[in-house]
């Protein structure tokens, strides 16, 4: 018999993908963080903002178990993710790109069942010369720049759309819409400021309806949901309100797994530079993700993980693919060769891992690499 036989038979049958990460999405989570947030905007509805892969975590798995939900309004960034969409989700939900439209894209647009929502002049021209050359009503959003300067028809453009859409037969706008800067900092004078802006446009707009709040705009209150709120991190664990409670549930779960521990001695080198040396006697453990998974090198001496509760510091640099953890507060011979440690779980959140590295929740959760396993629970 082989003398490693015993070894091989305890393995999980998990291993046979050889991932050394395991990144596990709620969708039950997802769906409960909906009703919730649905809930605090009614009677107003709640869309969903699935960019970026749904933030990473799979725009098809989460917006088909969203719509299951009820969810009939989805949000991309770009007209290729919304082209990727379209065929996975009925007939009966609706697809907005925010970013609207680059030259010629118009007749792909249309073609596909998508809507864009139309930043400036130049978009609402593009988008009405397109449906008029058609002889067809094209549906459409309006986006104004209410104080964030990013995407939305400038004031100065306000007063020739409100011209031209009066005389314009060919698009039917099915709401205006801005973007709230601030709304994860619930006392920024800017909320309120915003928020003025855009009863100023509703009423240059009269008769249209208003989209406004995204996540944390959902818990700034009635004034601010219109009849389409539009979350987004929220809906994926990630707390709305900087500083304040988090309502939500957790969606994801990241464990790695140990490639290898070791003992060093006092005055030891870790990692790339030698950045840390150990002061006494340590063991280590090196896990099998870095900054190509989507752990920052900013949690480089900083940041953590976790086995059973216990926190285990990184030590010296985040590498491309892999981490060096202070295993020393756990028992001996606790970790080895492919044992999980909690990256993302019960004990160290999104904003945790967020603010060791210096950076905020949304970088987190959509830098999580491909190279994880993926279960959807």
């Amino acid at each position: 018999m082989n003398c490693h036989a015993s070894h091989i038979q305890s393995w999980d049958a998990d291993a046979v993908t050889g991932s050394s990460g395991h990144l596990t999405i709620d969708l039950a989570a997802l769906q409960r963080n909906y009703r919730k947030l649905s809930a605090a905007v009614a009677p107003a509805s709640a869309a969903a903002v699935v960019k970026a892969d749904a933030y990473g975590l799979g725009a098809e798995q989460v917006s088909k178990a969203l719509h299951a939900q009820g969810c009939r309004h989805f949000f991309v960034a770009h007209l290729p993710e919304a082209l990727k969409l379209r065929p996975l989700l009925p007939n009966d939900t609706h697809i907005f790109v925010l970013n609207g439209l680059q030259p010629g894209a118009e007749i792909t647009c249309t073609n596909a069942d998508v809507v864009p929502v139309l930043n400036s002049l130049e978009q609402f021209r593009r988008w009405s010369f397109t449906a008029e050359k058609l002889g067809r009503v094209f549906p459409a959003v309006l986006q104004f720049d209410t104080g964030m300067s990013r995407l939305g028809v400038p004031p100065q453009e306000r007063t020739a759309l409100a011209a031209e859409l009066k005389g314009c037969g060919n698009l039917e706008i099915l709401f205006i819409m801005s973007h709230v800067a601030c709304a994860d900092e619930a006392d920024k004078k800017q909320n309120a400021d915003q928020l003025a802006e855009m009863r100023v446009i509703a009423a240059e707009f009269a008769g249209l309806d208003v989209c406004f709040a995204n996540s944390g705009g959902v818990f700034l209150g009635g004034d601010y949901h219109g009849v389409l709120a539009r979350p987004g991190i929220a809906l994926y664990g990630g707390a709305p309100t900087a500083g304040r409670y988090n309502p939500m549930e957790p969606v994801v779960r990241l464990e790695v797994a140990v490639i290898q521990t070791r003992t060093v001695p006092a005055g030891t080198r870790v990692g790339y530079g030698g950045a840390h040396v150990t002061s006494a006697k340590t063991r280590l453990a090196t896990i099998a993700a870095g900054y190509a998974d989507g752990l920052p090198r900013s949690l480089s001496d900083c940041g953590a993980v976790f086995y059973d509760g216990v926190r285990l510091p990184i030590v010296g640099r985040v590498s491309m693919d892999s981490i060096t953890v202070d295993i020393t507060a756990l028992p001996e011979g606790t970790l080895s060769l492919g044992s999980l440690v909690e990256v993302l779980g019960p004990h160290q959140t999104l904003e945790d891992v967020a603010e060791a590295a210096g950076t905020i929740s949304y970088e987190i959760l959509t830098s999580l690499g491909r190279r994880y396993e993926r279960r959807y629970r």
